[in-house]
């Protein structure tokens, strides 16, 4: 009994001895401290997107808290410049008989983000992001894209930040 219990001890403490390195995050190091993130631009049809998914980008980096983001680029380390590419939809169902009427839409908007520290050093060039969504189309097809549109950009945001502060 009592080697039962040493053992049991001693596998404890080497268990735990294991979890004291342990550190929470990617404890990775960034090349930037401050970030600025430009206005998005957009080439696609969707001119009322870009104030949304440029607010959506900005609380996204502040709710992460790695990086603090400033109002200019000159008192920045870093520039993020995100260009609105591409916004699709897909018919992924279709009634049966009249594959014209369809029901479910796959949305996709597809960006390309710049990152360039001060000195003018690219971390990204033209980095493609790309998020997708489903939607069920049963209040018109224009209104439905329009309601989708902040969880579109809630995604986009949180790809994003991951595409610039994680550890590439």
């Amino acid at each position: 009994m009592r080697s039962l219990l040493a053992s049991l001890l001693l596998l404890g403490a080497f268990l735990l001895g294991a979890c004291s390195h342990y550190q929470l995050g990617t404890g990775g190091k960034l090349a930037f401290k401050t970030l600025y993130i430009a206005p998005v631009q957009s080439e696609t049809m969707l001119p009322q997107a870009r104030a949304l998914i440029g607010t959506q980008v900005r609380e996204a980096f502040l709710r992460d808290g790695r990086v603090t983001l400033v109002s200019s680029a000159e008192e920045a380390d870093a520039v993020l410049s995100v260009t609105l590419k591409s916004f699709g939809r897909e018919a992924s169902v279709a009634k049966a008989t009249d594959a014209g009427l369809a029901r479910k839409f796959n949305l996709t908007l597809r960006t390309a983000c710049d990152l360039t520290l001060k000195d003018g050093t690219a971390l990204l060039k033209q980095r493609i992001v790309t998020v997708q969504r489903e939607d069920y189309i049963d209040r018109g097809q224009l209104q439905a894209e329009y309601e989708m549109l902040p969880v579109i950009a809630e995604k986009l945001s949180v790809e994003l930040t991951h595409a610039v502060l994680d550890t590439w």
